[in-house]
C-alpha cells in the first residue's frame, strides 16, 4: 500500500508518499508561504535506487488547495513523478495536533471526527484549523480514499488524573476541559517503540524517558509502554526551555507584566511563545548559532545553553522519581539527535541514579540509533532519530488493516 502523509500547518504543508511494503520514501515535499505574495514548493522524488529528482516552484500559492494540487501534479508527473496515477495512493494519513479528550488513538476520518476536531479548535486555535484545511483538501483530491487522523495528543491520553489535573477550580476542567494534554505524542511513541526493539523487550514492559529536543521540546515518562506524564501541558508552552517558548514560568509573571509594563494578554502570550526561550535569553534560537557564540565568549549564549540543559536534567530526575525503575533514556529530534554537548550536560550528575554517559560514543555521529551510555550504566541511554511521517504511515496502515 502507498500512503500519503500530510502535515498541514497554517502557512505550510509537509508531505511524504510512503511505500508501506518496505517503508521507503517515494516522495518528500514542503509547500511554504501559503497565502503570501510569493510561495515556495520543494518536491524530492525518489523514482529509483540512487536517484533523486528535486523540483522547486516559486510562485503565489493562495491557499492549501492550490498547494496540494501542485504537489499531487509533481507526485504523478510522468517524467519526475514516482506513480502513474493518483489512484495508486491507497490512503491518506493526517497529523492533527489536538484531539482533546475525544481521541485516544488514530481514527478513520468521518463527518463526526471532523466535527470533534472542530470542537477542539479552542484548545489549539493555530493548529487544528490548518489541520482541517489539509483534511478538506485531501478529501476533495482523493474522493473515496480512506483518510486517517493521527493526533499529537493521543499517546498521552493514558496519563492519570493526578498527573494531568492542574490545581485550579475544578469547574474549569468540568466546563472548559482545562488540563494537561501533552504533545509530540507521535514522536514519543515512535522512538519508544524503537527503543523497546533495541532493548529486545516487549513495549508493554518498558519504562522509558523520551526526550524530544528541537525548536519545540518535550519529555515523557513511559511506564509499561504507556505515557504517565509529559512536560507540555494544555498548550505547547509549558515544561522545558524551547527555541522561542519559555517553558515553565511563575504564573504571576503575567499579572506583573500587565500591571507594571502595561502589556495586555495578547502581548504577553506572544512574548512567551515567540520571543522567549533560548531566543529571549540570548537572541538566538538555533543551537548551532548558540554554540558558535559560546566559542566566541558570548555569556548570554552560555547562559541560555545552561538554562536549557539544567531544565532538561531537572525533568529527567523528576521522571525517574515518577517511574521508579528506568530501563532507558532516549534523546531525539534536531537538538536531541545532533547536540552532543547538550546531551552530555542534560545528563551530567545523574551517575548516582545509574546514568553513565560514554563520552566517546556520545561524540560519534550516526544515521541510525546510537547507544551513548557505558556498558555498566544501569540506565541505557540511546539517541534514536524520530520519524513522525513513518509513524503516521504505520498508524494509518494499522487502522485500515485491522478492520
Amino acid at each position: 500500500m502507498k500512503i500519503l502523509v500530510i502535515n498541514s500547518g497554517s502557512s505550510s504543508i509537509k508531505y511524504q508518499l510512503l511505500d508501506m511494503e518496505d517503508e521507503s520514501v517515494l516522495v518528500s515535499g514542503l509547500v511554504e508561504r501559503i497565502g503570501e505574495e510569493k510561495g515556495d514548493l520543494t518536491n524530492k522524488a525518489f523514482p529509483g535506487t540512487d536517484r533523486e529528482v528535486v523540483t522547486e516552484i516559486v510562485h503565489p500559492i493562495p491557499d492549501h488547495s492550490t498547494g496540494m494540487r501542485l504537489a499531487i501534479e509533481l507526485i504523478v508527473d510522468p517524467d519526475k513523478g514516482v506513480i502513474k496515477d493518483k489512484g495508486e495512493i491507497g490512503a491518506v494519513g493526517h497529523r492533527v495536533v489536538h484531539g482533546g479528550e475525544d481521541f485516544h488513538e488514530p481514527i478513520a476520518i468521518t463527518d463526526e471526527v471532523i466535527a470533534a476536531i472542530k470542537a477542539n479548535v479552542p484548545l489549539a486555535p493555530l493548529h487544528n484549523p490548518a489541520n482541517l484545511d489539509g483534511i478538506r483538501v485531501a478529501m476533495e483530491l482523493f474522493p473515496g480514499v480512506p483518510q486517517v487522523a493521527v493526533f499529537d495528543t493521543a499517546f498521552h491520553q493514558t496519563i492519570p488524573p493526578h498527573a494531568y489535573m492542574y490545581a485550579l477550580p475544578y469547574e474549569l476542567y468540568e466546563k472548559d476541559r482545562v488540563r494537561r494534554y501533552g504533545f509530540h505524542g507521535t514522536s514519543h511513541k515512535f522512538v519508544a517503540g524503537e527503543c523497546a526493539r533495541l532493548l529486545e523487550k516487549p513495549f508493554g514492559q518498558c519504562n522509558l524517558i523520551t526526550v524530544h529536543l528541537g525548536n519545540g521540546c518535550s519529555m515523557t515518562a513511559i511506564k509499561n509502554g504507556r505515557s504517565v506524564d509529559t512536560s507540555l501541558g494544555m498548550t505547547p508552552l509549558e515544561g522545558l526551555v524551547m527555541g522561542t517558548r519559555s517553558g515553565d514560568v511563575d504564573p504571576a509573571i503575567h499579572a506583573f507584566l500587565a500591571r507594571n509594563k502595561g502589556m495586555d494578554i495578547d502581548a504577553i502570550d506572544a512574548m512567551l511563545n515567540k520571543d522567549s526561550g533560548l531566543k529571549g535569553l540570548c537572541g538566538m534560537n538555533d543551537m548551532r548559532d548558540i554554540h558558535a557564540a559560546i566559542e566566541q565568549g558570548d555569556e548570554k549564549a552560555s547562559l541560555a545553553f545552561n538554562v536549557q540543559t539544567y531544565r532538561n536534567r531537572k525533568y529527567i530526575g523528576a521522571y525517574m522519581a515518577v517511574l521508579g525503575r528506568v530501563d532507558a533514556i532516549v534523546f531525539t529530534a534536531g537538538i536531541g539527535e545532533n547536540d552532543t554537548v547538550g546531551r552530555l550536560e542534560s545528563t551530567r550528575g545523574l551517575e548516582s541514579f545509574g546514568v553513565k554517559i560514554d563520552e566517546v560514543a556520545n561524540a560519534r555521529r550516526a544515521a541510525g540509533p546510537l547507544k551513548i551510555s557505558t556498558d555498566d550504566s544501569t540506565v541505557v541511554v540511546w539517541v534514536i532519530p524520530t520519524n513522525e511521517e513513518l509513524a503516521i504511515g504505520r498508524e494509518t496502515e494499522h487502522i485500515l488493516t485491522r478492520k
